[in-house]
């Protein structure tokens, strides 16, 4: 019974990075206040995962209140968002630490 448990767990500890890996993929990059692409199409209806990399000098932050994201990154720092699915339509992200140029936006087709 003990093996069968342990068995259970190690497939268990599988599954989230199996839905993980299934998810479509979009890139971001944070470089000289501002993001780029400054737009990303995703599907509508879908999970996805933005993977962002900061390759500016400086930190920078990806937030947006409308999705309730936020996520702040190091200089050289590459980490990722999962988004739910969205409805069809445009949201604003930006980023606090240069709000006047780093500006960007979510869309769901």
């Amino acid at each position: 019974m003990r093996k069968f448990f342990l068995a259970l767990s190690f497939l268990m500890a599988l599954l989230p990075a199996a839905n993980a890996a299934e998810l479509p993929v979009y890139h971001l990059t944070i470089q000289n206040g501002r993001f780029y692409p400054e737009t990303l199409e995703v599907k509508a209806g879908e999970r996805f995962k933005i993977i962002i990399s900061n390759k500016g000098p400086g930190a920078e932050e990806f937030e947006s209140t409308e999705l309730r994201k936020e996520k702040v990154l190091a200089p050289g720092v590459t980490s990722f968002l999962v988004f739910a699915p969205l409805k069809p339509g445009a949201y604003r992200f930006f980023g606090e630490f240069h709000p006047d140029t780093a500006q960007g936006r979510i869309v769901a087709k």
